[in-house]
C-alpha cells in the first residue's frame, strides 16, 4: 500500500504510540524518528506534525531532550523516553491490543471468525 493510502485520522491515532515505541528502542532526533516511521510503513510524516507531538510529550514528562553536536554539521535535538514515557507506552500497548482486536472484529467480522 502506498503512503497516501492511510487515512490521516488513522495516522493521528497511532503516531504518538509509534513515536514512544521508536524512542523506547533508542534515543533519536526528529529526522531519524520520521525515517523510522516511514520505514515502518506509516508513510512520510512531516515535521509540522512530528515536532509539536515531541514538544507535547516533552512538556508532559514522557520525553527528555538534549542538544548534541553534529558530525560536521549543526547540532541536533535528541529525544529520550523517560520512565513515565515507558509506563505510558506499556499502557498504550495493552490498550492498543484490545482496541485493534475489537475494531478488527467489527470491521472484518469474517476475519475474526477464522
Amino acid at each position: 500500500m502506498g503512503d497516501a493510502a492511510w487515512p490521516s485520522e488513522w495516522l493521528r491515532g497511532v503516531l504518538g504510540p509509534a513515536v514512544l515505541s521508536i524512542l523506547s528502542e533508542r534515543e533519536a532526533y526528529g529526522y531519524l524518528i520520521a525515517q523510522r516511521l516511514e520505514q515502518g510503513g506509516l508513510g512520510h510524516v512531516k515535521g509540522g506534525t512530528l515536532y509539536p507531538l515531541l514538544a507535547r510529550y516533552e512538556s508532559a514528562g514522557l520525553l527528555e531532550s538534549s542538544w548534541q553536536e553534529g558530525d560536521g554539521g549543526p547540532g541536533r535535538k535528541f529525544f529520550t523516553i523517560t520512565e513515565a514515557g515507558a509506563a505510558e507506552l506499556s499502557g498504550l500497548r495493552e490498550r492498543w491490543a484490545a482496541f485493534s482486536h475489537r475494531a478488527g472484529a467489527l470491521i472484518n467480522p469474517e476475519e475474526a471468525m477464522r
